[in-house]
């Protein structure tokens, strides 16, 4: 007993949308209008070199303690390893010591890369 205004048999089939003219393919494809962008002012500049030069000497830093500090003495007989017998034995072997020396020679490559590339954006 539902009844329905629109009837079931009679319903017309949706209709394709007309292709596009060149009038409107015109104006999908028209570059949005935008804001030209606004130079830089000196103090993002200076902010982004200041940025980028501590990146850099933060990361030849930590690189050099890390390739330099496994093979010291104070890397296995430090206080905080004492507590922790079973961790003075795995950081004290060599492959421990070698990956720590890799992840530094790698952090001193990402910081000089990054100086490298280093560009102003104009």
């Amino acid at each position: 007993m539902t009844e329905s205004n629109a009837p079931v048999g009679n319903a017309a089939p949706p209709q394709p949308a007309p292709p596009p003219t060149e009038a409107s393919a015109a104006l999908l494809n028209a570059p949005s209008p935008s804001v030209a962008p606004r130079p830089h002012s000196a103090l993002q500049l200076w902010l982004h070199r200041t940025s980028v030069f501590l990146f850099v000497l933060i990361s030849a830093v930590a690189g050099v303690l890390l390739v330099i500090l496994p093979w010291t003495p104070e890397w296995t007989d430090n206080y905080l390893l004492l507590s922790f017998p079973w961790l003075r034995t795995l950081v004290s072997t060599g492959f421990f010591r070698g990956l720590c020396s890799g992840l530094g020679l790698l952090d001193i490559w990402i910081g000089f890369w990054e100086a490298l590339h280093y560009h102003e954006h104009q």
